[in-house]
């Protein structure tokens, strides 16, 4: 727990890390949610009426004034396109708020790296949490849309969390580069925004991969979000199976990253205090 002390890297250490203080995750992360609605007259049910306001929107501005439409079947209801834009839009929200946050994580607790004793590793952990809290709620508000628009309940819906456990992962350990970062570069909290709202148009919330030149395909399929974005559609709207192939290749991956991250933070952490 010394900051000038070489920290464990291994992916043994993270995962007890992370278990170690799995009690002190979960108490700042409900603080930090709670925290967000303190003094509202309607406290926690913002983070529901949020989602479905938002959801009401995009229905009436893409289907009502845009004439939207994701396929030219002629079954396609007004309220298609905007279920299938929030599904993506739930996926990009949860990666733009974490590494959003990131880059001002250490810089907000300076407290927690001068004063006492405490895991900083874990910080960018408690981000994810309250991100994915928000993001479950839209994701509750999303199923009960889709079974106003389609009327239906697709069993595959319960594969969501193994869908979304691999991007879980891999923007964790983006969280924990660009929060060590943070810390030594400013201009990353500037920067990551606009890169995240790039994102927002590079990814397919707003058309589907299909509609893309076939030249232009094979880099939009290396956007990371691509193709969780497209098997969150697949398991919540369309009723199919995963690409399991494809979700244990991005797993890997989300691993590999995860501990990356975890290393790049812990070996740069020492030098928070003096910076700071």
């Amino acid at each position: 727990m010394n900051p000038h002390s070489q920290a464990p890297i291994s992916p043994q250490a993270l995962i007890s890390n992370l278990w170690q203080y799995r009690r002190l995750i979960m108490q700042m992360a409900r603080r930090e949610v709670a925290g967000r609605y303190k003094g509202s007259v309607m406290g926690l049910l913002w983070s529901f009426l949020t989602p479905l306001f938002m959801l009401a929107v995009y229905t009436f501005v893409f289907s009502v004034v845009f004439k939207a439409r994701w396929t030219a079947s002629p079954d396609e209801g007004k309220g298609d396109f905007a279920v299938l834009l929030f599904a993506g839009m739930i996926v990009h929200g949860l990666f733009a708020e974490v590494l959003n946050r990131a880059p001002g994580l250490i810089l907000a607790n300076v407290n927690y790296v001068k004063k006492v004793v405490f895991p900083l590793e874990i910080l960018p952990v408690i981000s994810m949490c309250t991100a994915l809290f928000h993001s479950g709620v839209s994701l509750l508000v999303l199923l009960c849309a889709i079974i106003v628009v389609n009327g239906e309940f697709h069993a595959t819906m319960l594969l969501v969390p193994l869908v979304v456990l691999p991007f879980i992962i891999f923007v964790q350990g983006l969280a924990w580069v660009l929060a060590s970062l943070g810390v030594y570069l400013r201009d990353v909290g500037q920067t990551i925004g606009i890169i995240t709202m790039v994102m927002l148009f590079m990814s397919p919330v707003f058309f589907p991969v299909s509609s893309l030149p076939v030249e232009m395909r094979p880099l939009m399929e290396a956007n990371p979000l691509t193709f969780i974005i497209e098997q969150v559609r697949e398991v919540l709207i369309w009723g199919h199976l995963p690409d399991w192939m494809g979700l244990g290749r991005y797993l890997l991956m989300a691993l590999l990253t995860a501990w990356l991250g975890y290393a790049w933070f812990q070996r740069t952490r020492k030098g928070f205090a003096d910076v700071l």
